[in-house]
């Protein structure tokens, strides 16, 4: 019997049969989720990467793509061929062209990409910093308006509407956000609890989430093992779960009933706010509007 040396990595799936390659952006997508749970280790990094960063995509080199992925510019043609590919470049084709004609109006884009790429080289004042970090803003309120799914908006809105008590997780960069939601959904007629972590009580306050309730959970990667102990649990109790997140590979859009997924975007490394905040605004406006709307025709009936 021959011994056969073979080098692999030890992590890593066979990849499936290539697929035929998406016509768009947005197909090649879709079918990166559909193979997701398939791909090896390397390939899953790469996919997490495509889907958070396609602007960026459009611009960079295999070479800096593959840096930002951590691996190897072979896994960058490797992934793109395990979906029908020739290669790198024809698969950046379809962001090219979906940069081209969504971000049109701004014809300034690539050039502060690039710049923010070169800033160590700089010496920046502090307005310019304020106005990155704007420009950044407002880059990623256009990116949740082009993206944003009418359809899982209305099932999420729907969803907070039919629950009989409304409970909020988020914790740490996502804290803020779970703040406002309890604030403003205080506003509203729905019985609402805030799962803070205050002296670490969040699992006993889960005693009083009952089946049916909705858990608003929000959580960025690297997702806070606080918040998904508490969406187990809570779906263990047979909540149903609306996530806010940044990726249809995170581990609260898996065991979600609605999902809403959002991108903020980095500037000088530091992620804002500014569009979680504005969906979470949209969220609260949505359900008291179809709240107004009941109580007006409850009235009316009577």
């Amino acid at each position: 019997m021959k011994n056969r040396t073979a080098s692999h990595n030890l992590d890593s799936k066979p990849d499936a049969p290539p697929l035929r390659a998406p016509a768009s952006a947005e197909s090649l997508l879709a079918a990166v989720q559909a193979d997701f749970d398939r791909l090896s280790r390397q390939l899953k990094l790469i996919a997490r990467y495509v889907e958070k960063n396609r602007d960026r995509l459009a611009l960079e080199g295999i070479q800096e793509t593959a840096r930002n992925c951590e691996v190897q510019p072979s896994a960058v043609v490797r992934f793109a061929k395990h979906f029908g590919f020739t290669g790198f470049s024809e698969m950046q084709a379809l962001f090219r062209a979906d940069a081209q004609r969504q971000l049109a109006p701004s014809r300034d884009y690539q050039a502060r990409i690039r710049e923010l790429v070169s800033t160590e080289a700089k010496s920046l004042s502090s307005v310019h910093i304020a106005h990155e970090m704007i420009n950044g803003s407002i880059d990623s309120l256009e990116a949740l308006k082009r993206t944003l799914p009418d359809a899982r908006f209305d099932e999420a809105v729907e969803l907070m509407l039919d629950a009989p008590a409304l409970w909020v997780v988020a914790a740490r960069r996502a804290f803020p956000v779970g703040a406002y939601l309890v604030y403003a959904l205080q506003h509203t007629d729905k019985p609402v609890h805030w799962l803070q972590g205050l002296g670490h009580m969040q699992q006993g306050q889960l005693r009083a989430l009952a089946k049916g309730d909705v858990l608003i959970a929000v959580s960025f990667e690297p997702y806070a093992q606080e918040t998904l102990d508490i969406v187990q649990t809570a779906l263990e109790r047979g909540a149903r779960l609306l996530a806010i997140t940044d990726s249809q590979f995170s581990p609260l859009a898996a065991q979600a009933t609605a999902t809403l997924l959002v991108q903020d975007g980095a500037t000088f490394g530091f992620r804002s706010l500014t569009s979680t905040l504005c969906l979470a605004q949209s969220l609260f406006l949505g359900l008291a509007y179809r709240l107004e709307l009941a109580y007006e025709k409850k009235i009316l009936r009577k």
